[in-house]
């Protein structure tokens, strides 16, 4: 799915209105000709590592990789369902999202059921969104926390509707799992409030709520067990995302140094987050909702090759049993985008504290390798 036009439309509307327009961050300025320059960077640098790893595809290790991803899936909702006792209820598959909206129109918390079976071939259910091409990476947004916890639960005590979510990590430059990298994850609750950061409206540095970091295991996987997030002003539902390089594992259970190598937002499917947000808690949000087609970033993570949209399965018929969702992402682990993921704020034990040097300039605008 890629969302280019109201993009384009709105930075020829930009370019128009001057002809020295400011982009990126303070002291960078960019004419038509250097934007459209950086716009075509992105194209090419992304369809450069899209080939190089369509071209290994048919690699003995690229497909033993492939069938233990869908093994893995598999086992994993199984596993969800029956730590939810609703091994025999029926389900729902992204692939029926159309039919979801008029489900949604019946009921608010029921979906129904889609003609899968225990017989039906995993590669169908549980394959990959992205047939493994380069990631775009995407504009870091103001409110990445540094040195967060070691988690796979990130929920707490929020409430909304479970997201279990898996991500698999694949390095460009060698068509192999991306391991040793830290992934780092965070999202608004329900109401659209997030954590760690003090500022106005939002949880406070005292909060870690719906933040956590995991360490790719050797298929470059990694797990975490969150909600479906909220909205806020002027964003379509999202999910942040940052690979880590050469960090290092704290006895206290966060992390320190290293690199940004990867940074981009995951989206959902327009009529899921309908269904979602027609139920409590996230019908109490008043925010004026933005749609997936408005939302500025949405065009920034998608290209030709890659949807921004992760595939996911309703774990049962009802909302409250919760999603599976996963997402197969290319980063080459080379990169360093540290000056596009500047930190809002630090973690530390009885509360967090500002980064006084927070730039946030830099945070609205995305590495190059965008889409």
């Amino acid at each position: 799915m890629v969302f280019v036009t109201s993009i384009a439309a709105a930075l020829a509307v930009a370019l128009s209105l001057s002809p020295m327009a400011v982009f990126g961050h303070p002291g960078e300025k960019y004419g038509k000709r250097e934007a459209l320059e950086e716009m075509g960077n992105a194209v090419v640098v992304s369809r450069m590592n899209a080939r190089a790893l369509e071209a290994c595809q048919n690699s003995p290790a690229v497909k033993a990789r492939k069938e233990r991803a869908l093994e893995r899936r598999a086992e994993t909702f199984a596993r969800l369902r029956r730590e939810r006792n609703i091994e025999n209820a029926p389900w729902l598959h992204r692939r029926d999202a159309a039919a979801l909206q008029k489900w949604a129109a019946m009921t608010h918390n029921k979906t129904g059921s889609v003609d899968f079976s225990k017989e039906t071939p995993s590669k169908e259910i549980f394959g990959s969104n992205t047939s493994c091409v380069l990631t775009p990476d995407n504009a870091n947004g103001p409110y990445f926390v540094y040195q967060e916890h070691i988690r796979s639960d990130v929920v707490e005590d929020t409430v909304g509707v479970p997201l279990h979510l898996e991500l698999q990590f694949i390095d460009v430059q060698t068509c192999e799992p991306a391991v040793g990298i830290l992934v780092d994850t965070w999202s608004c609750n329900a109401t659209g409030a997030y954590s760690g950061v003090s500022a106005r409206g939002e949880g406070g540095l005292g909060t870690t709520f719906l933040r956590g970091v995991q360490q790719v295991d050797a298929d470059g996987v990694v797990n975490f067990d969150t909600i479906f997030p909220g909205h806020y002003q002027g964003r379509a539902t999202h999910q942040h995302l940052i690979a880590h390089v050469g960090s290092e594992v704290l006895p206290n259970g966060t992390y320190t140094g290293g690199r940004v190598a990867h940074l981009s937002q995951l989206f959902f499917d327009q009529a899921l987050r309908d269904t979602i947000e027609a139920t409590a808690p996230y019908n109490t949000n008043n925010i004026t909702k933005t749609t997936n087609l408005a939302d500025w970033f949405t065009g920034y993570a998608a290209t030709p090759d890659y949807d921004p949209f992760p595939n996911y399965v309703m774990l049962g018929r009802d909302l409250a049993d919760g999603l599976f969702v996963w997402a197969e992402l290319g980063l080459n682990t080379s990169s360093n985008w540290d000056h596009y993921a500047p930190y809002a704020s630090t973690w530390k034990e009885g509360g967090g504290y500002d980064n006084p040097d927070f730039d946030f300039w830099a945070v609205a605008s995305p590495p190059p390798t965008h889409g």
